[in-house]
């Protein structure tokens, strides 16, 4: 007798059902994704015991006939896909054929739908996969699908389930998602006879992400836009000031589709470099656009994973779309741009691009400047006379550069990965020339009041009150610095008198046999002593008061986290970070008033000066609006 049998299509459908139908959370993603497929402008989700009981989706979308009904629960039957070559080119939420045959029968099932054509509507009712009745009933145009006892016929995976709340929260948690990708639709979803939330049509898509996230983030949201030929990336992403411990808050869409893609996530994060905390995630609703035949959608069941054909292009851009954002961002919050009394803005800040205050040409990075046009826009000088107390000595520096930030190369275009390119649209650049009677307040203009216990730079803005971090400010000078440097051919370093040695563990060893040749181009050069046993003879100048090995540890500890495989660009910066780390001033240090004032202009000159490269803020601000509030100044 065979062993092997044809398994019986309701146990077939039991088996794809566990694929497709993890929890009520999954029934509700798969029929309202059809609702959407259909057309569909509102949709209501109506929930009992947290989907135990009752799922009951009802939208006003093209419904269908007789015939189409029956076929609809059917597996593999759809209405979306019909050649190989719409397979690979798919435009609808839903396509498999599998999810009402898959629900039907785990669950007592019913369907009711009526298309605009037909005179009455069909009535299909099926328990654990065997219809039960097919017949005609009055219904307005649309479908609605009652889904009651989900798995009363697989008691292993009902007993899996956790507790109504927590069934519940998933359900609205995916809904919110839905709702976020598609504010022309309005989605009211009930719990047990009670609305828990209602979203109404959003012609702006900014009001449904408000509605969705809430609006304790509203002034912390930042528009991301980019186009070109190939692809799009849109949406808002919080302040890096604004984090949250999980992902939970991440919503990322490519081609209308939410999507949980590793890479994407990861993408995003490389757009915040250096402005988040490790163990923090931004807030983020993040559409990406590509040609349907270049994303696989196809790749597993619950359709929560893609696959795209240029896949490091896709992320590339992403990760450039993100990170442009921050200059225009970030710099000077507490500046404005004031003449007569009246706020001046550029053309492109009225539209809502960019913010109020404004960026002189040394303050905005190239990635920034493609948007801007200035003329006679000089560099100033404003070289720190002492670090840390002490003089800076142009002569015993090798690379005969003041410790002054000038910009490295133009960065690729995004997508720049040696594969066949799409053109790229360049938009006129906005010219702007403020009147003469506005200036742009920067850090060095602040009133110093002086030190809280030597570790906070307390300043006055006309705005309110600055606090800032000397040690996260002085380490964000000293990182750019020496990446600059770093970036050059001449390695800045200096000859040690007598070279010290450094005995290290056999890990240890083998890291930083391999990683020798880098450690030289950071200035660092070591040579091999014999054993575990190595030689340090020269050091960044920076470096050369400070003890050597406790630096060198930590960077090699760094390399393990990372992996000897990581890019070469995040192994430097690591290591850079690690150096400005030990370099900057620490708390707890009293500075001088002309160390302070120096400190202040040096932050002017970076890239980004409100944050240290670990991702923390370099200053936070109160303004007099709040300090009233505080102090109950203000009704």
């Amino acid at each position: 007798m065979s062993k092997i049998k044809i398994l019986p299509e309701i146990l077939s459908n039991k088996i794809a059902a566990g694929e497709v139908v993890e929890r009520p959370f999954s029934v509700v993603k798969e029929l309202v994704e059809n609702a959407i497929d259909a057309e569909s402008t509102q949709i209501i989700i109506e929930i009992e015991k947290g989907g135990r009981s009752l799922i009951r989706i009802s939208d006003n979308g093209i419904g269908m006939n007789h015939d189409d009904a029956l076929l609809a629960i059917e597996r593999y039957a759809t209405s979306k896909i019909y050649t190989d070559d719409d397979l690979f080119s798919i435009a609808t939420l839903g396509f498999r054929g599998e999810a009402l045959p898959s629900i039907a029968s785990v669950s007592k099932f019913t369907i009711v739908t009526k298309d605009e054509h037909s005179e009455a509507g069909t009535e299909i009712i099926i328990e654990g996969g065997k219809i039960k009745k097919v017949s005609e009933t009055g219904a307005p145009t649309g479908t609605m699908i009652t889904v009651k006892q989900l798995f009363f016929n697989t008691p292993a995976r009902r007993k899996f389930l956790k507790t109504i709340n927590t069934e519940m929260s998933h359900i609205a948690d995916t809904l919110a998602g839905i709702a976020l990708g598609r504010p022309d639709i309005q989605f009211k979803l009930v719990h047990n006879g009670k609305v828990v939330k209602s979203w109404p049509l959003a012609n702006d898509p900014y009001n449904r992400v408000v509605d969705v996230l809430g609006r304790e983030v509203k002034n912390d949201l930042h528009e991301v836009a980019f186009q070109d030929a190939y692809m799009a990336v849109s949406g808002w992403v919080s302040s890096p000031r604004v984090t949250r411990s999980t992902s939970k808050r991440l919503f990322v869409y490519v081609n209308g589709r939410i999507i949980r893609d590793r890479g994407l996530q990861y993408a995003l994060f490389e757009g915040y470099r250096g402005r988040l905390m490790k163990g923090q995630f931004p807030v983020a609703v993040l559409f990406v656009t590509v040609p349907f035949d270049q994303v696989d959608v196809n790749v597993h069941p619950t359709k929560n994973e893609v696959r795209f054909a240029r896949q490091r292009q896709v992320y590339e851009t992403v990760r450039s779309a993100v990170s442009e954002i921050w200059p225009e961002v970030e710099r000077s919050k507490w500046s404005t741009l004031s003449t007569g009394g009246q706020t001046f803005k550029s053309d492109a800040a009225v539209s809502g691009h960019i913010p109020d205050y404004a960026f002189t040409e040394r303050q905005v990075p190239f990635q920034a400047r493609k948007t801007y046009e200035h003329v006679n826009l000089k560099e100033p000088d404003l070289v720190c006379e002492t670090v840390a107390g002490k003089p800076y000595n142009k002569e015993s520096d090798s690379s005969g550069q003041p410790p002054v930030l000038s910009y490295a190369d133009e960065p690729v275009p995004a997508g720049n990965t040696g594969e066949k390119e799409y053109p790229i649209k360049n938009e006129a650049p906005i010219r702007h020339e403020p009147p003469e009677a506005t200036r742009e307040r920067t850090f060095s203009e602040l009133k110093i009041i002086g030190q809280l216990h030597d570790t906070y730079i307390v300043c006055e803005s006309d705005r309110g009150l600055i606090l800032i971090d000397q040690h996260a400010a002085h380490e964000r000078i000293y990182f750019e610095q020496l990446k600059k440097r770093s970036s050059g051919e001449a390695r800045p370093s200096q000859r040690l008198l007598v070279p010290e040695t450094l005995d290290l563990s056999y890990k240890e060893t083998a890291i930083l046999e391999k990683m020798i040749p880098d450690f030289n181009r950071l200035g660092i050069e070591i040579e091999p002593f014999g054993g575990n046993t190595f030689v340090v003879k020269s050091l960044p100048s920076i470096l050369s008061e400070r003890e050597i090995k406790p630096v060198i540890t930590e960077m090699l500890e760094k390399i393990d986290e990372t992996g000897f495989s990581s890019d070469t660009e995040n192994f430097f910066d690591e290591c850079l970070i690690v150096m400005a780390c030990h370099s900057a001033i620490r708390a707890n240090h009293r500075l001088s008033e002309k160390e302070l004032t120096a400190l202040l202009k040096q932050l002017d000159t970076c890239e980004d000066p409100s944050h240290c490269p670990h991702g923390r803020p370099t200053w936070i601000n109160w303004t007099l609006k709040s300090l009233e509030k505080m102090f109950k100044r203000t009704v």
